[in-house]
């Protein structure tokens, strides 16, 4: 079945789809939507295999240009808003999109990285362009085919895009839909953005079972929590960052939400204090910490609700129709205690990178994805994530977790979010840099949070310096990078000579 058919399948016409602000659009109103793109891209020859960029808000243009791409056989890229000229020209050069669906105000500023002659549909055409039949829609329903093309968060000298086809999606959507239990009643506040994994996981699931996405942003997170409060959302998603945030700089922690039922955590390891917190903020809701990568379309583990007591800190294992194993070097299983890398199985497993087989050679091998995220596991199998390969620190010869030192500092509740480095040392290797964000107002001094470290952790997981920031640098995703603290300590030691 094609994507677009399967995602809408099962919405009733007169039901809610989607609600951004005061407008409400039901599953006949996106329909409608869906089709007047689709009549703008036909007549701008687009069918399949053809690339289509779409750049925008969270939006119903955004939701219909999605699905209308798909629903013809081309291919959605989609792009961040945050972009900037610059890399959109250099994006756009490597992925070569045959069109664009973007808003106005955003070719007004991103004009200059598209080719001057690259055809566009801008939003009026939900207005403009006529209502064309459903069932008179062209519809390719080839599941091997590739459907969306997502650029990855990480840095590379050129762009790396994952492929997703349409059998990812499905596979994907199908199980993240049966373990969250998913149903048309489920309504979920989508304030992480749709060009992001996550984000359109939260769209494919809510689609395909009838349920509503609530249209959000996380610019200011009190007038995100009322319009959570006001539009009775059931489900809420987010990364660590968000949570870190809500938990500890917003009125989250007191207000009353009783039609909040699911908490969804990914895109990183949210710390167990803070996990802890969360239950207690909402004590009527159930938690899924979950795993996974875009190369995996999106999901790949959870841990039930119902273990957080006795597996707190756990992904879990695989969801439904995904395998997980945690591997040596050598392919071998893991024992208790030992730390080897993560492996998955699965139909929701892209078939590779765009153009990039070098890349595809290293990181999916016969069929499996290897994750490049080292864990162990426990007696009963449960994984627990110890850190990305290249985020370890090499402190006194010893492999440091970044996420231990982090978790360490994140028990101070004057703590609201923590990245921790390393930056070469002639002594150390590389000395413990940990950049940390406050709570508003509060005069935590950084030498406090190096004596918290110092009561518990041995001498070479100390840090040796703590660095308050306003903000940490968050990737259009909500993923702290890294990198750029990286270049700002580097930047920092030649202006110091």
């Amino acid at each position: 079945m094609n994507t677009s058919d399967y995602l809408l399948q099962n919405g009733k016409d007169k039901a809610i789809a989607l609600i951004a602000g005061k407008n409400q659009y039901t599953y006949g109103d996106l329909k409608e939507a869906v089709t007047r793109v689709s009549g703008a891209l036909l007549a701008n020859d687009i069918g399949p295999g053809d690339r289509v960029g779409l750049l925008g808000l969270n939006s119903l243009f955004w939701t219909a240009a999605y699905l209308a791409i798909m629903k013809l056989g081309a291919i959605a890229v989609p792009f961040s808003v945050t972009t900037t000229p610059a890399d959109l020209e250099k994006s756009q050069n490597f992925v070569k999109c045959n069109l664009f669906c973007i808003e106005r105000r955003y070719h007004r500023r991103l004009q200059k990285g598209l080719p001057p002659d690259l055809p566009l549909i801008f939003e009026d055409s939900l207005k403009k362009e006529p209502a064309l039949a459903w069932n008179t829609l062209p519809s390719v329903d080839n599941v091997q085919q590739d459907a969306v093309y997502l650029f990855t968060s990480g840095t590379t000298a050129r762009p790396r895009v994952v492929r997703l086809t349409q059998r990812n999606i499905q596979a994907n959507t199908n199980s993240i839909i049966e373990y969250l239990n998913l149903r048309a009643a489920d309504r979920i506040m989508a304030f992480l953005p749709f060009h992001y994994c996550f984000g359109t996981s939260l769209l494919h699931t809510h689609l395909r079972v009838g349920g509503s996405v609530v249209l959000s942003r996380l610019l200011y997170p009190e007038t995100m929590l009322d319009q959570l409060e006001e539009t009775q959302c059931t489900g809420i998603a987010g990364v660590p960052s968000v949570y870190q945030t809500l938990l500890r700089n917003t009125t989250f922690p007191k207000r009353n939400l009783p039609a909040l039922k699911k908490i969804q955590q990914a895109g990183g390891k949210l710390q167990n204090v803070l996990i802890e917190e969360l239950i207690a903020a909402a004590p009527k809701a159930q938690v899924f910490t979950m795993y996974g990568q875009t190369e995996a379309t999106a999901r790949l583990s959870y841990l039930p609700p119902s273990l957080l007591d006795t597996k707190l800190g756990s992904i879990g294992k695989g969801i439904p129709g995904v395998k997980l194993a945690v591997q040596t070097e050598a392919g071998e299983p893991v024992k208790p205690g030992e730390t080897g890398e993560i492996i998955a199985w699965g139909d929701n497993i892209s078939p590779g990178y765009l153009d990039d087989p070098e890349a595809t050679a290293k990181k999916f091998v016969a069929g499996a994805l290897r994750t490049s995220d080292l864990a162990t596991v426990d007696e009963d199998g449960f994984i627990f994530v110890v850190d990305r390969k290249g985020d370890f620190i090499k402190s006194y010869g010893h492999r440091v977790s970044s996420q231990e030192i982090e978790s360490k500092a994140l028990e101070l509740p004057e703590v609201v979010s923590a990245a921790a480095i390393g930056a070469p040392d002639l002594v150390k290797g590389e000395a413990i840099h940990v950049f940390v964000t406050l709570r508003a107002k509060s005069k935590l001094l950084p030498q406090e949070i190096i004596a918290h470290c110092k009561q518990t952790m041995v001498h070479h997981k100390v840090p040796s310096k703590v660095t308050i920031l306003k903000n940490l640098p968050l990737n259009s995703n909500g993923k702290v990078v890294k990198a750029a603290l990286k270049e700002r300590l580097k930047e920092r030691r030649k202006a110091e000579g």
